[in-house]
Parts: structure tokens; sequence; C-alpha cells
């Protein structure tokens, strides 16, 4: 299966922050916002990434991640003219995806949970679709799944006034290759977007979506405003703080999969040792 990043869109809730920065490279606690994406990706043994992101933006990314080699991974590159919705995303990766599997992650999604590792790698090879649902108080700012008794899933909304149920759908998606015919058959949504709920939906008429819900004890941010990207702050560092783990750290995650030997550990810490993520780094050793 290979993984996609999506780290485009215009970042106006986090207006004037993003104005002349992509939010997906804004500080989460000790790292940049993507981080977290692609530290869960290889978590979930996703090794292969496409980063879409804007034009203007994608020369800081391509700064900031390379080619992947250094971390063991393999990193590619493409842009997204215009936020034309998250089902785009297969479209432009296409080429990209070629015959495989494909999981797509939002730039600004923080995932952070026991277990999480495993039940991610459980999924990485769909027939269909594959989704999470996790119980929020809000559930109108996102796509909303209901279920019926036996808690099989009958129905998703995007953003609706009158939410179904409290499970909102965040943003990490696994999917078999037939995503990209259906994406290029779904129409713009009245936002005018290629709607991944659109992208769910077809798989749930087709009877090949599943739902799994996040247990109690996982952490989901969508860090796409001021107050959720402080929140997510203050969370990974009281968590990095007190048990002493890395959260969202692309280089810990590299070698925890064994796509890095300490060696190469140690050559990625030693000039990042002032800031103190080097030395963390070294801890884990």
């Amino acid at each position: 299966m290979k993984g996609i990043v999506l780290a485009g869109g215009s970042g106006t809730r986090l207006h004037p922050l993003t104005i002349s920065v992509s939010k997906q490279l804004m500080p989460v606690y000790d790292k940049p916002m993507i981080y977290y994406p692609i530290s869960t990706l290889i978590s979930a043994g996703i090794f292969e990434i496409l980063i879409i992101t804007t034009p203007q933006d994608r020369p800081l990314f391509e700064k900031l991640l390379g080619d992947g080699s250094k971390i063991g991974c393999h990193f590619e590159y493409e842009v997204q003219e215009h936020p034309n919705g998250l089902a785009e995303a297969f479209l432009i990766g296409e080429k990209f995806i070629g015959n495989d599997k494909v999981a797509l992650i939002l730039g600004d999604n923080i995932f952070y949970g026991t277990g999480l590792s495993n039940l991610l790698k459980e999924n990485t090879n769909p027939d269909g679709g594959i989704i999470f649902a996790y119980h929020v108080d809000d559930p109108e700012r996102y796509g909303v799944v209901e279920f019926n008794k036996q808690k099989q899933v009958i129905s998703i909304e995007e953003k609706p006034k009158e939410p179904k149920s409290n499970f909102a759908v965040p943003g990490i998606y696994f999917y078999d290759n037939e995503v990209i015919q259906i994406a290029k058959n779904i129409e713009p949504s009245k936002r005018g977007e290629l709607e991944i709920t659109d992208v769910n939906n077809a798989y749930l008429k087709a009877g090949k979506l599943s739902v799994r819900i996040l247990e109690t004890g996982t952490s989901w941010f969508d860090t796409g405003t001021f107050t959720s990207l402080i929140q997510a702050g203050q969370f990974v560092q009281l968590i990095e703080e007190r048990q002493g783990l890395k959260i969202g750290s692309i280089e810990a995650e590299a070698y925890k999969s064994g796509l890095i030997k300490k060696k190469e550990l140690k050559k990625l810490a030693k000039p990042l040792l002032k800031s103190g993520y080097g030395k963390n780094l070294l801890c884990i050793l």
C-alpha cells in the first residue's frame, strides 16, 4: 500500500498565521505539523508517500523532507493548484498510486493512541474502502457516520446541520485501487469540491465500505483552528515530558519500524542537538 498526505489548501481558518506559510509547516510543539501524519503512515507500514501541496509551498516541503531516503522512505511531491476537495488527491496521485492500494491522510490531522499502529496495519489491505469513526461533541463540523442497531454503517453525511450521530470521520482513509475510478466519476458538490464523503458513499452503495470505531484512549486532533492547534501542542508536550516518548517523530518512527539503524539515527540526531530534539532521539537508543 502507498500513502498520500494532502497538505494543500489555503488555511484560511488560521489566518493571519498561514498567509505566508502552509499550515502543515506550522509547529505542533517541537516539530512541523506534517511530521505527524507522515509518522502515522510509517507506523502503519507505509513507506512510499506522496505529499500533495500548493505550488508555492512545494519547495519548502522538499527542503524539509527531501526524498525520504534519510529515514528509509520514498517521498514524491505533486501540487494541487486549487483546493478542489480531498478526493482530487486520487486524481493528482493516479500515476503515483499505479496499481496499488492507497491510504490518504490529511496533513493537519494528528493521531495518537496505544494499539493504533496495530489497528492501522490490520487495515492496509482493503477490499473496498475502510474509514474510521471517532466520537465528538461537534459532529456538524465533519463527515458523520450513522449506524444501525447492529453497528453497521447506513449513511455518511458531510457537515450536516442535524447530525444523525456523534461519530465523525477523521482524516485517514484506506482504499483499494478502485478509488481512482470512483474519484473520476463523482461530481463536484455545492461547494465546488470533490468530496471524500461522496467517495465513501460510492463504496457504501456498492456494499464495500467498512467503518472501524477508534476506541476510547485514542486521541485525534484536527489542527485547523487556533484552539485545536494550541491544544495539540500542549497534548504532545505533556505526553513527551511525562512519558519520555516521541509523538509524531518521523525519525523515531523510522527507527522503530526498522527502516534505519542506530548509526543512521545518531547521524540524524547530531545536527538537532541544540534544540533538544536530537537529544530526545538519542534517548530512544
